[in-house]
């Protein structure tokens, strides 16, 4: 393997992070993600599980030092235990520093004793509401005690959990706080996820938009929040949660632009390297090491990196189309 530069953009943004959408299936419909009826990527097209630790490994040998693995749900796929248990080999001087996981915890008891021996030590879990009601709408047909199970098993691995949540106007913005509650008591902290026009979806996603600096406000009148400069190597900000001892996030791409600091691209698992969440502009990796090896795949990122551009375009818009046409299932979060 030839050595190689680090991943810098035409911004002078040094890149850091990588994340990995090993599936666009899920076993779960949320409203703001996908259409009810949802056509997935054949199988055929998908990159190896072999291909993405060939690819994860070649971006860490020029700088990566974190990796998000998502989908789609990434624990419906099979074997994904074993990419973790590859890519773990790498920490504690293999050069990465952190493996992650976002996950919804539907099939969290039956993995996160393979997650925590593979050397994952922290996770974001996607949940959008306690109320089991409500958790049933958002996702269509989710059970919340099936979630709560699988936490209460990642904290049983040693596992710590992030709970993100998509604040939805007229379904859990008024759940907000009460959740905010729950983590301080269990442990976890909170980030708050404006929606994102990503992907077309059953509903208009101006009728759920939540501005997150109306959510804080409400917020700050329940509980004192402290600016906290604790960095995850994501977009969000930070607040400590005044006699919790846990944090709060907003990622308000809407609202308050993040870009500026991006550090992130994002493989899909069709193998291709998108540059940023909300433009087209990619290059395919699965062609290139299948065609050319690691020299062609050194080449596609050298090719890539110069078209990251300094910002997305995210607007909400009644009527108005998605940024981009492909779901947050296909990038990966």
């Amino acid at each position: 393997m030839t050595c190689a530069p680090s991943l810098i953009d035409a911004h002078g943004r040094t890149i850091r992070y990588l994340r990995i959408s090993v599936t666009d299936r899920c076993d779960l419909r949320c409203r703001y993600c996908m259409s009810e009826a949802m056509t997935f990527l054949p199988r055929n097209r998908l990159l190896s599980l072999e291909e993405i630790a060939v690819i994860a490994e070649r971006f860490v040998a020029r700088g990566i030092d974190k990796i998000r693995l998502s989908g789609g749900e990434p624990l419906v796929r099979r074997d994904v235990t074993e990419l973790c248990r590859r890519l773990g080999r790498m920490l504690d001087g293999g050069g990465l520093s952190e493996l992650t996981m976002t996950t919804n915890a539907t099939r969290l008891r039956d993995h996160a004793p393979a997650l925590a021996d593979a050397g994952i030590r922290r996770i974001n879990v996607s949940l959008d509401s306690l109320d089991p009601a409500t958790f049933r709408y958002v996702t269509r047909h989710g059970d919340i005690a099936q979630v709560l199970d699988g936490i209460a098993a990642a904290r049983d691995a040693a596992i710590a959990v992030k709970i993100n949540m998509v604040v939805l106007k007229g379904l859990n913005e008024d759940q907000v706080g009460d959740m905010l509650a729950w983590c301080g008591r269990e442990g976890h902290d909170l980030s708050l996820i404006e929606t994102m026009p990503l992907g077309a979806i059953d509903e208009d996603r101006t009728d759920r938009f939540v501005p997150l600096t109306r959510v804080f406000e409400t917020l700050g009148q329940r509980f004192t929040l402290t600016r906290d400069q604790h960095r995850t190597g994501g977009p969000a900000r930070y607040w400590r949660v005044g006699g919790q001892g846990n944090r709060l996030g907003l990622i308000s791409p809407l609202t308050e632009n993040f870009c500026a600091g991006c550090n992130r691209v994002r493989l899909t698992t069709e193998g291709k390297l998108y540059l940023c969440l909300g433009h087209d502009d990619h290059v395919d990796l699965k062609d290139a090491l299948r065609t050319g090896g690691i020299d062609a795949l050194d080449a596609a990122l050298d090719a890539a990196l110069p078209r990251k551009p300094a910002a997305h375009d995210f607007r909400i818009e009644a009527g108005a189309a998605p940024a981009v046409a492909r779901h947050m299932s296909v990038t990966g979060g």
